[in-house]
């Protein structure tokens, strides 16, 4: 089956590219994944994106960005792809045993935060527990958390967790930090964090009242004494980094050492042309919806110049679509 336009992932760089590709009359299928709408699935309330003054949840969000790219001709299907040919065109992907063919591709697979793999982190994953300070931290206004990790972004997030929350306790299995020495020298100089040092969080302790999720306690092990404590906060922050999800494109597409695809010059291009890449899958320092989104747009509008140059079409310009 073959498509002018294929898009990998379905968060808000997927959705929004989908979006703009379908105003350009480029029938764009959006494979959604085993994860659709991206993390912003598993996040309850937004408030930090432009447009909803009064906030909107998570789910609902990606909602309304699937049902617009639709309404301009996108196709959704609720596969994900195990395979890719990027080595010729048109390029090959494949999905459930079916063989699909495109003449460009977007790439939106984000980014998924390395977790603990405690039962009880994804229970209160987005009611207490998070993996985005700058997400979430307006929630923990005078309350107490604890950030796992020592490296660089655990600091990055303590740090900023400490405009907001009375405490901030970061908890880390060594007796130094990792991270650089700027930001140790910062993070030990804030009154406002609490260090735990040959420590792991065991379990995330909390109440379910009359349906309502929330943290209490995180209970933590040192892991030379074995000793077992229990910290009392209402909220956790896993600050141990994030994985791009770029396994499929290993030895095809051009990747740092952490795995994050790199983009040429301002744009969205890969080192294979006619593929694209946007959202946190290229993005390792903003890792928010909104320039995810923005990401998106420039992805399809990319795509949207190079198709233009590379075959014969009657689509118009995405720049004709905009109604800003």
């Amino acid at each position: 089956m073959h498509k002018r336009l294929i898009i990998i992932g379905s968060g808000p760089a997927g959705l929004t590219a989908a979006l703009y590709a379908g105003r350009a009359n480029l029938s764009p299928v959006v494979f959604e994944g085993i994860q659709p709408g991206g993390q912003l699935t598993i996040t309850t309330e937004v408030e930090n994106y432009p447009g909803f003054p009064g906030g909107i949840m998570g789910p609902e969000l990606m909602d309304v960005f699937r049902t617009q790219a639709i309404r301009f001709g996108a196709t959704s299907l609720y596969k994900s792809i195990s395979k890719v040919d990027f080595r010729g065109r048109p390029f090959r992907l494949w999905s459930d045993g079916e063989d699909y063919t495109a003449d460009a591709v977007i790439v939106a697979t984000g980014a998924s935060a390395k977790l603990l793999g405690i039962p009880s982190e994804k229970q209160y994953m987005g009611y207490g527990v998070s993996a985005c300070a700058t997400c979430d931290g307006f929630f923990f206004k005078g309350l107490g958390v604890v950030v796992v990790g020592g490296g660089d972004t655990a600091i990055e997030e303590a740090t900023f967790l400490t405009k907001f929350a009375s405490r901030v306790t970061i908890v880390h299995r060594r007796d130094a930090l990792r991270a650089s020495k700027i930001m140790q020298e910062k993070a030990l100089r804030n009154p406002k964090i609490a260090f735990v040092w040959d420590s792991v969080v065991d379990e995330i302790l909390g109440k379910d009242e009359n349906g309502r999720r929330a943290v209490t306690a995180v209970r933590v092990k040192h892991v030379k004494t074995g000793a077992v404590s229990q910290i009392p906060v209402e909220g956790v922050f896993m600050g141990i980094g994030h994985k791009p999800n770029t396994d499929l494109f290993a030895g095809q597409l051009e990747m740092d050492s952490v795995g994050y695809l790199i983009t040429r010059g301002k744009g969205t291009a890969t080192n294979i042309p006619g593929v694209f890449a946007a959202g946190d899958v290229a993005d390792s320092v903003y890792r928010q919806a909104v320039s995810a989104a923005g990401t998106g747009c420039m992805a399809a509008i990319d795509a949207e110049r190079w198709l233009a140059e590379h075959s014969h079409s009657d689509a118009s310009p995405l720049q004709a679509s905009h109604s800003s």
